[in-house]
């Protein structure tokens, strides 16, 4: 299950309101505390919750079930039979009152939903019993000989608990998506996609599921609609959140998903937050980390018009946000095909992004000057880089690139910061070959800079990748401008093989620098 982090405390109260006298709640569920009719019981109680919201307190619950029956396992190794019982015990508490909440919140349940539930309610009751009568008694070779079949009642019960949960979400991702296929309402439409999307965020396995059950098809029929022009923006994110599994892919290569993507991204007359979301879906599918990309021919036909809307959308960004999502969009996929970085450099896309960076509102955070040093490392590769990088006053941009830093200390932050440092130094590297930027680094104290962050582990935040880059940058202007280097820094960073180097400065302490 996906959880948000939270303070520690805060996740706790809210774990509490589901774990607090739970046996006396399951009884309380099953009976109308008032003497009205049940039909008004029912209607009260389902008021006070959305369907979404019934849907976030069965994950909840489906998580601390999941969570106990993890703890019991671990307990039961250590033989701690009083424990393993008090925690069935709950278990089978929390089981029943799951069932009864989503019972009272879906009148339409299927037969085979039903089955399960009897199947799990029965299977915890023979758990509970088994482990009652462990409690029950002290000789060591019955609870032996007992063990294996408590063992098996446990893993009994994880089966059919997971079952009859893969079974509910499929039906709530069902529901959804014949909400979005059959109604004209947009308010209810948008409930739907706002409440799918929700679903999206709790893993890749949900993701599957929505998949598998039409959810890419149904989203992009809406994204053909003029009519839902305004849901277009939530509809696309929830697709960029789908495609983040194969399934999502196949699905989306099947409804010719790219070719709609294209359209949107090269349609003026859509918003900016719409275009932004379409970007996002492309920066989703063609990630460099995932592995299911190679299916996506139609990409390629209409690779030029997505990089032209993208550059275009750079340009333009009216705020950080819809930069990076442009931004991370061009990034992979000069990745994806080398021939993007030939349209880019016709689409003068260097100078775009050079004079975007100057922009602190637009180029604001690690994370964006990670995308746009990443599509100038890819670009350098190619010879008429190099003119386009001086007119541009980019060398200056790679040597602010190498000093940067972590304002906050946040994990993910940090390590956007050493992918600009790695990636810059590389890009220096590479474009040194000519002589005009060597010269321009040199006379910029590249050289200086990239020795301090060889001998200074902190200055590179340890990072190994960082080190790397910056020994073979220094190395490619040690060529162009030997006379930059005192001989020290010759003899252990230039001189010897790349790897001996590397070792030397691996095991440098910050203070020998």
């Amino acid at each position: 299950m996906h959880l948000i982090q939270v303070d520690s405390v805060q996740r706790w109260m809210e774990d509490l309101k589901l774990m607090t006298d739970c046996e006396c709640m399951c009884i309380l569920q099953s009976k109308p505390i008032s003497i009205e009719k049940d039909e008004q019981n029912e209607l009260i109680l389902s008021s006070q919750y959305s369907a979404c919201d019934n849907l976030q307190l069965l994950l909840k619950r489906a998580w601390i079930i999941s969570t106990e029956l993890t703890r019991i396992a671990q307990k039961l190794e250590k033989n701690r039979w009083q424990r393993v019982h008090s925690m069935t015990v709950r278990v089978n508490c929390h089981v029943r009152s799951m069932i009864n909440e989503y019972s009272m919140s879906n009148r339409n349940s299927s037969e085979e939903m039903h089955q399960f539930e009897k199947l799990l309610i029965d299977k915890c009751s023979e758990f509970t019993a088994l482990t009652e009568r462990c409690i029950q008694t002290e000789d060591e070779q019955i609870l032996k000989s007992m063990k294996s079949c408590i063992n098996e009642a446990l893993a009994a019960v994880a089966q059919y608990f997971g079952q009859l949960i893969e079974l509910v979400l499929t039906h709530e991702a069902q529901n959804l998506l014949r909400q979005i296929e059959l109604s004209d309402s947009m308010c209810i439409t948008e409930s739907a996609i706002s409440s799918l999307f929700s679903l999206t965020q709790e893993g890749a396995h949900l993701c599957r599921i929505i998949a598998k059950e039409g959810g890419v098809v149904a989203l992009f029929k809406i994204c053909r609609q003029d009519c839902f022009r305004c849901l277009y923006p939530q509809t696309l994110r929830t697709l960029a959140s789908i495609c983040c599994v194969e399934e999502g892919m196949h699905q989306l290569e099947k409804v010719d998903g790219i070719l709609c993507l294209a359209d949107i991204l090269t349609d003026n007359s859509h918003s900016e937050a719409t275009h932004a979301e379409a970007a996002a879906v492309i920066a989703q599918i063609t990630s460099p980390h995932l592995t299911f990309t190679q299916h996506l021919s139609s990409f390629l036909e209409n690779m030029e018009e997505i990089v032209t809307a993208l550059v275009r959308l750079c340009q333009e960004a009216s705020s950080g946000e819809v930069f990076l999502l442009a931004s991370a969009a061009l990034a992979n996929i000069t990745f994806f095909d080398t021939m993007a970085c030939e349209i880019l450099l016709q689409l003068n896309a260097m100078k775009i992004l050079l004079a975007a960076c100057s922009d602190k509102h637009i180029v604001d955070t690690p994370y964006s000057r990670d995308q746009v040093v990443t599509i100038l490392a890819n670009m350098s590769v190619l010879d008429q880089c190099a003119s386009e990088i001086i007119q541009g006053n980019g060398v200056q941009l790679l040597m602010e690139m190498l000093f940067e830093r972590s304002s906050s200390g946040n994990s993910a932050e940090v390590a956007a910061c050493e992918r600009v440092q790695q990636k810059s130094a590389v890009t220096l590297a590479r474009l040194s070959r000519d002589p005009e930027v060597a010269d321009a680094a040199v006379k910029l104290s590249c050289i200086p800079r990239l020795i301090k962050l060889c001998r200074s582990p902190a200055e590179r935040n340890n990072s190994d990748s960082v080190l790397v880059a910056c020994l073979v940058a220094l190395r490619r202007l040690a060529v162009m401008s030997p006379d930059g280097l005192e001989d020290s820094d010759f003899q252990q960073l230039v001189k010897p093989r790349l790897v001996d180097s590397f070792l030397l400065c691996t095991n440098m302490e910050e203070s020998f620098v």
